[in-house]
């Protein structure tokens, strides 16, 4: 799904928990960025205590291990849901019709398996890190100045189920796309051509300016 992709709405089922679901992803799109940006506030303390009063900011590097699961994951759900993940699309982009939505079934639901394994095994990772008779309830900590590890570790199967959820409407999508033979069904990200591409580009400047 790379490029640039639309995902069309409308009043069924299917598009109301597309809709639901896209607030989720958004929040936890903007926790990512709000990490992204805590992650540079740090930087310039660390630097600015380091250059103006031989202090830096104790424990930098352990902040940024605790930090970068949200970073690098929390957002990845919004990302699938508007097509914005790296693909080939040599091959998807030449399909049309029944054939395309079978495709795209398919390569869904193989993805799905995947995250379903991930979510199993990043839990799993995450429970033995977690601990409630532990002080700071976690069994392991950052070596330098001690931070728990299991809130880092819960962000990765906590972002994988969003995905899994997220890849179930879009298999929704593409099922009953294929069922129907419909040419943009809803809930699911729509490749758009060049011209489209343009098109969107022209329409946010034209909102920029207004």
């Amino acid at each position: 799904m790379a490029g640039t992709a639309s995902v069309l709405e409308d009043d069924s089922l299917l598009s109301r928990l597309d809709r639901g679901l896209l607030k989720v992803e958004w929040t936890m799109a903007f926790v990512s960025g709000l990490g992204a940006f805590g992650l540079m506030v740090l930087a310039v303390w660390s630097v600015g205590g380091r250059n103006l009063f031989n202090e830096p900011l104790r424990g930098y590097v352990d902040w940024i291990e605790a930090l970068m699961p949200v970073i690098a994951i929390f957002g990845i759900s919004y990302v699938q849901r508007q097509g914005g993940h790296i693909r080939m699309d040599i091959v998807v982009g030449a399909l049309g019709g029944r054939v395309l939505w079978l495709v795209e079934f398919l390569t869904t639901l193989v993805v799905l398996v995947i995250l379903i394994l991930l979510v199993w095994g990043t839990w799993a990772h995450f429970d033995r890190s977690f601990d409630f008779a532990k002080p700071n309830w976690s069994r392991d900590s950052s070596i330098d100045i001690g931070l728990p590890i299991w809130p880092a570790k819960l962000v990765v199967p906590v972002a994988f189920s969003v995905v899994s959820l997220r890849l179930v409407l879009q298999l929704w999508g593409f099922g009953r796309a294929f069922v129907a033979g419909a040419e943009r069904p809803v809930a699911v990200p729509l490749v758009q051509s060049a011209a489209e591409q343009a098109a969107a580009e022209a329409d946010q400047m034209q909102g920029h300016d207004a």
